[in-house]
């Protein structure tokens, strides 16, 4: 039975004070039982908490309690357990990492809401999907004839933009796991000359939601203990990736065990637990280990 409730958030709005904030919500979480990741910073808001139905409603209300974030929009998954063990809230620069300081969010490309993003798929409009997420993200699941730039982060989009000029004057969407990169993603290719330009709004996981076994292909990658989520549930639509051991069709993920080593394994299951959570024998055998094992 499902007794907990996962949300993930974000909003661009001025905060004043970070640092007030920021210890302000830890104490609020850690009083209320609620657990996650969630980043503050001069521009905004971005995080993933999780906790008891009641507890996640009244972080709901409290957060919203803020003038800046009153309509702040919630994705929220029911869960059987929480996906975070502990509860951070932490300062920084920017709510997620880039090299788009410079860029306006006023140029964001225009919202697609996930129907239309459909009706484009079934009406076999002209257009260019790309993934604004990096690239193991994309390894496990992504739209239907995407293109998934080789990024190592977010950092790299630039570099992505400038591969992509040759679509200037098409029709492109940009997508992201809940929204927060397209949002400077999509105003970067618009600063950059794109003509027609777009940004899922909501996310994948909004899609898939709507959506499922249709034109969104594998799994979706989330920064949490769940570390991925399964929207579809026909065989044809839920693996796209295959396992780095034995080859088998999968979509999920661990990193190597080994402290030291910590690479991205796409792994299924069986193999998972037959390597002991490792990359290699040599990770197998290392001493800095980590103690939990998740899935």
């Amino acid at each position: 039975m499902n007794e907990y409730k996962v949300l993930l958030f974000y909003k661009y709005a001025k905060v004043e004070d970070p640092d007030a904030f920021m210890k302000e919500h830890l104490d609020f979480c850690k009083s209320s039982n609620i657990t996650g990741r969630v980043f503050v910073a001069k521009e905004g808001i971005n995080g993933t908490v999780s906790g008891k139905f009641s507890d996640i409603e009244k972080y709901k209300t409290n957060l919203r309690s803020y003038p800046q974030f009153a309509d702040i929009i919630f994705k929220e998954d029911d869960e059987e357990k929480p996906a975070h063990s502990k509860m951070h809230v932490r300062v920084k620069k920017e709510i997620v990492n880039s090299s788009l300081t410079e860029t306006s969010l006023e140029n964001g490309g225009k919202r697609l809401a996930p129907e239309q993003l459909f009706e484009f798929y079934e009406s076999g409009k002209d257009f260019v999907i790309v993934d604004a997420r990096n690239w193991y993200e994309s390894k496990i699941g992504r739209f239907k004839g995407a293109i998934t730039p080789p990024m190592e982060t977010f950092r790299d989009w630039k570099n992505v933009v400038e591969g992509l000029k040759e679509y200037k004057d098409k029709t492109v969407v940009t997508y992201c796991t809940g929204g927060i990169r397209c949002e400077k993603a999509s105003a970067y290719m618009v600063e950059q000359g794109f003509k027609d330009v777009y940004q899922l709004d909501g996310g994948i996981v909004t899609y898939a939601k709507k959506f499922p076994d249709t034109y969104w292909e594998g799994s979706i990658w989330v920064f949490d203990e769940r570390y991925i989520v399964e929207p579809n549930t026909k065989p044809e639509y839920k693996n796209i990736a295959d396992c780095v051991f034995c080859g088998k069709p999968t979509s999920y993920y661990i990193n190597c065990h080994n402290l030291d080593c910590d690479k991205i394994l796409i792994c299924c299951h069986t193999c998972k637990k037959e390597m002991d959570y490792c990359c290699s024998e040599e990770c197998r055998n290392a001493p800095r280990k980590r103690e939990r094992y998740y899935g």
